[in-house]
């Protein structure tokens, strides 16, 4: 992915974030509202929770119903998919507190939240080391790291329906619906050039995670990474 696009990933997002909800459940057939509960039960109920590129704020409202999170920081660049989300929350009754803040940067004292997660935001990230040390920096010893991220399927039959997808169906009807024609392009590019599997373990081992494993979610379509501090 370019570093170019990258850095003005805030922007990209702004730009989409009124027809951002209902493209993703359209386009994931609704599946990524299971993939978020399955996170949210794999986790231990904590206090204080970050959830990093929180962007609408779908995963910390779940967390929230389902008693997983007393409160939860909901960290986002994006002003526009932040203002949706708080929305959202007020609406749900869910006490999440959303602010503008850089994942690779963020200011929030070392070892200040009980739980840390991230829904597909990571692989945004201008420089993902920097943003997995954070994660690690201001999450208490013995804290808990949930990451869910898109991958690719291992089963042949599905690579070649994933592949037909990802290029021509979801660029597409992101174009038409949301009339951005660079935003769902970059989304596509973004998704099939990340590392995924053992490759970002490796990553959260690297910036000093223990525990590290993970989970695919409908044929690797979507990974789920566990990681403790």
């Amino acid at each position: 992915m370019e570093l170019q696009e990258k850095k003005h990933i805030a922007s990209l997002f702004d730009r989409i974030a009124a027809h951002y909800d209902g493209l993703n459940h359209l386009l994931s057939l609704g599946i990524d509202r299971c993939w978020r509960r399955q996170a949210v039960r794999s986790m231990k109920p904590a206090d204080e929770v970050l959830d990093v590129a929180a962007g609408t704020g779908d995963l910390a409202i779940l967390m929230c119903r389902n008693h997983k999170a007393q409160h939860v920081t909901a960290a986002d660049l994006s002003a526009g998919m932040m203002a949706i989300g708080a929305a959202k929350a007020q609406r749900a009754k869910a006490p999440v507190t959303f602010e503008q803040v850089n994942a690779q940067a963020m200011p929030y004292a070392d070892a200040s939240y009980d739980a840390v997660t991230c829904a597909y935001g990571v692989r945004n990230f201008a420089d993902l080391d920097a943003g997995l040390r954070e994660m690690y920096r201001v999450l208490k010893e013995g804290g808990e790291l949930r990451i869910m991220e898109f991958g690719y399927p291992d089963n042949t039959l599905v690579r070649w329906g994933y592949d037909l997808y990802f290029d021509y169906c979801l660029p597409l009807v992101g174009r038409l619906f949301s009339r951005d024609k660079i935003a769902y392009t970059y989304l596509n590019r973004s998704v099939k050039g990340f590392v995924y599997g053992e490759d970002f373990a490796r990553h959260l081992r690297k910036a000093g995670f223990k525990e590290v494993s993970f989970r695919k979610q409908t044929f690797g379509i979507s990974y789920l990474y566990l990681a403790a501090k």
